[in-house]
C-alpha cells in the first residue's frame, strides 16, 4: 500500500443494487476532480466544508450519468484528514461503475483495502488501535462485540497505553541522562523509585492482560461443542437453544453423522454451537468419520458441553478422553432428560430437560459465565481483544521485569535503560507510535475497499 499525495476513490457502500450508493474520494484533487464532472448551482471548489449539494454528474462525453448529492469535507476536518468528497447516487451498479470510470480519467486511482482508514492513521486522526477498531465495528455481529469495538474506537485502551508509555519515557530519559554524567556520579532517580514505578506498571499491564479472554469472546464469539454418547440428546439441546428443529432427533443411535454448526446470540454474546456425532467405537465408515470430526471440534472449541443421561450414565472413559483433547476448566458436565427420572448422576454440574426446558436457562448462564472469565464490565472498561495487543503487552511486561532484575542486581544503567526502551517500543506498537510497514499492511489488508 503506497501512501502518496494522490487522490483515491472507491465505493463505500456494499456492492450490488440498492436504494443509494456512496462513492468516496480522498486526497488533494478530490474537490477539483469532482468539479469536472459535476454541474450544480455553484462550483464545489467555492463551497464551504461540511455542506451537501445537489446536481448532476456527466461522463467524459458530457452525457448525463445521474442526479447526485455531493458532500464536501475539507482538510484537516475529515475522516482521513484530507480533502474528501462523498457522492451519493442511485443504487445502480452501472451508475457507480460509470462514475468511477469517469473519475479514473482525472488522475485518480482505486483505493486499496483500508486505505481511507490508513490515511486517517497516518494523518494523526486516529491511532493504530483505534484504526483496528474500525474493522471490528464493521464486522460486529452482536451487541457485545459492537460495544467492545466502540469502546476501543473511543480511545479508552489507547489512553491507558499512552499514559503507561509516557511514565516509562520519563523514567528511562532520567536514567539515560544519568549515563551522560556517570563520572560525576549524579543520580536523577533512585533505584527504589524506579522499581516502584516498574511494579505499578506491571500491575496495570496485568490488569489489561486479564481482559484478553473476555475481549476475545466479545470480538470473536465462543465455539461450543456438544459432546456425549449417541442418543443422550445433543441434537435436542441444540434445537432448544435455537428455538427451532435444526438437528434431526431420533432414538436410533448415530443419527448425527456430520457436525452441524449453528450460531446464536445469548445476552449479546455470539455462540457457535457444534452438534457433533456421538463418540463411540463403530465400524460404520461414515459414522467413524463423524466421530473423528467430533474429536477435532473438541480440540478447537472454547467450551465443551459434556452430555449424559440416566440410561447411558456418566461415562468416565469418555470424560477422560475429553481431557486428552481439552482442559477441565472448559468442560461443563450436564445431565439431560431429567423429566424422565429424578435420579442425579455423579460429577454433573447442571441438570436439564431439553424437552421441557427445565434447567436450560441455568445452562446458558453457565456457558456465558465460563466463557467470559470476568464479570465486571462497563462502557469505560479498557478491553484487550486482539492477539497483537496481547503479545505486545506481554513483551512490555517481560522487558519491565528484566529491567527490575537489572536494578536489583546493581547492573549498569545501560541494561536498565535498554529494557525500559524496549518496553516503551512494545507499548508503542499497540497505538502505532512504533510500527513497521509490514505491520500496517497486515492490519489494513483486513479492511474492505472503501473503508
Amino acid at each position: 500500500m503506497n501512501f502518496e499525495n494522490d487522490t483515491i476513490i472507491a465505493l463505500a457502500t456494499p456492492s450490488g443494487t440498492g436504494a443509494i450508493s456512496v462513492i468516496r474520494l480522498s486526497g488533494e484533487g478530490s474537490i477539483y476532480s469532482t468539479d469536472k464532472i459535476f454541474k450544480g448551482s455553484v462550483a464545489l471548489s467555492e463551497c464551504p466544508a461540511n455542506t451537501i449539494h445537489y446536481g448532476k454528474v456527466y461522463d467524459s462525453d458530457n452525457s448525463l450519468i445521474d442526479d447526485v448529492l455531493i458532500s464536501i469535507f475539507r482538510k484537516p476536518n475529515s475522516y482521513t484528514g484530507e480533502d474528501s468528497i462523498e457522492i451519493s447516487t442511485h443504487g445502480s451498479p452501472l451508475i457507480v461503475q460509470k462514475i468511477i470510470q469517469t473519475m479514473l480519467k482525472n488522475e485518480i486511482r482505486i483505493a486499496e483495502p483500508g486505505e481511507f482508514t490508513k490515511r486517517a492513521f497516518l494523518n494523526g486522526k486516529i491511532d493504530l488501535a483505534q484504526a483496528e477498531a474500525v474493522v471490528d465495528i464493521i464486522n460486529s455481529r452482536t451487541e457485545a462485540s459492537l460495544r467492545g469495538a466502540r469502546n476501543q474506537l473511543d480511545g479508552i485502551l489507547s489512553n491507558i497505553i499512552k499514559t503507561l508509555r509516557e511514565e516509562l519515557i520519563k523514567v528511562s530519559s532520567l536514567i539515560e541522562l544519568e549515563l551522560d554524567f556517570a563520572e560525576e556520579d549524579v543520580q536523577f532517580v533512585s533505584s527504589e523509585e524506579t522499581i516502584l514505578l516498574i511494579d505499578n506498571l506491571v500491575i496495570e499491564i496485568d490488569q489489561l492482560l486479564n481482559t484478553y479472554s473476555f475481549g476475545k469472546v466479545l470480538k470473536d464469539g465462543v465455539n461450543v461443542a456438544l459432546i456425549g454418547k449417541p442418543n443422550v440428546g445433543k441434537s435436542s439441546i441444540l434445537n432448544y437453544i435455537l428455538k427451532e428443529a435444526r438437528s434431526i432427533v431420533s432414538e436410533i443411535p448415530g443419527t448425527t453423522r456430520d457436525i452441524i454448526r449453528e450460531e446464536v446470540s445469548i445476552d449479546g454474546i455470539l455462540f457457535r454451537i457444534f452438534d457433533t456425532a456421538g463418540i463411540r467405537i463403530t465400524e460404520e465408515e461414515i459414522e467413524k468419520e463423524g466421530v473423528e470430526r467430533s474429536r477435532n471440534a473438541i480440540k478447537n472449541s472454547d467450551l465443551v458441553v459434556f452430555i449424559s443421561d440416566e440410561m447411558s450414565g456418566f461415562d468416565n472413559d469418555l470424560y477422560n478422553h475429553l481431557l486428552e483433547l481439552t482442559t477441565n476448566d472448559r468442560i461443563i458436565s450436564i445431565q439431560n432428560k431429567i423429566d424422565l427420572s429424578a435420579l442425579s448422576l455423579p460429577k454433573v454440574e447442571v441438570r436439564v430437560s431439553a424437552k421441557t426446558g427445565e434447567g436450560m436457562n441455568y445452562l446458558l448462564n453457565n456457558m456465558k459465565k465460563k466463557s467470559l472469565g470476568i464479570e465486571s464490565y462497563t462502557e469505560k472498561t479498557a478491553i484487550v481483544s486482539t492477539l497483537r495487543h496481547s503479545e505486545a503487552l506481554n513483551r512490555a511486561k517481560n522487558h519491565l521485569i528484566n529491567s527490575r532484575n537489572s536494578l536489583l542486581s546493581k547492573m549498569s544503567g545501560e541494561f536498565v535503560s535498554l529494557d525500559l526502551r524496549n518496553a516503551e517500543d512494545a507499548l508503542g506498537e499497540i497505538i502505532g507510535e512504533v510500527t513497521s510497514e509490514d505491520i500496517l499492511n497486515s492490519i489494513f489488508s483486513k479492511f474492505c475497499i472503501g473503508k
